[in-house]
């Protein structure tokens, strides 16, 4: 009973790295993680269009990893969870420190 549960909690991660698995949303992500902001401030930050930007966050919406409200003619996004900001802050920290590795290897080589 225990391995279900844990197999099922493994394929929601996935699901969450399969989503997060696109520069683009990880950008909107680090534009996010100040504050909310609205889908023209998004698209003005990315600098791509607004259909593109629309179905990235409807994407990572529906996956909850995104929340949203409507105040008149505008449709707010922000980060429903933090630790989401935080993971990705730490796989940055890894990949940072990989290529100052690999750079010092290719010092030495």
């Amino acid at each position: 009973m225990h391995m279900r549960k844990d197999k099922t909690l493994y394929e929601l991660q996935s699901e969450i790295c399969k989503t997060l698995a696109s520069p683009k949303r990880i950008e909107i992500l680090n534009a996010l993680k100040a504050g909310e902001k609205t889908v023209s401030e998004l698209v003005e930050i990315l600098g791509v269009p607004k259909a593109n930007v629309s179905q990235h966050l409807a994407v990572m919406r529906h996956k909850g990893i995104l929340t949203s409200r409507r105040e008149g003619i505008n449709m707010y996004y922000s980060v429903s969870n933090m630790k989401v900001i935080e993971a990705c802050i730490l796989m940055k920290e890894v990949l940072v420190e990989q290529m100052k590795e690999k750079g010092k290897l290719a010092e030495t080589e």
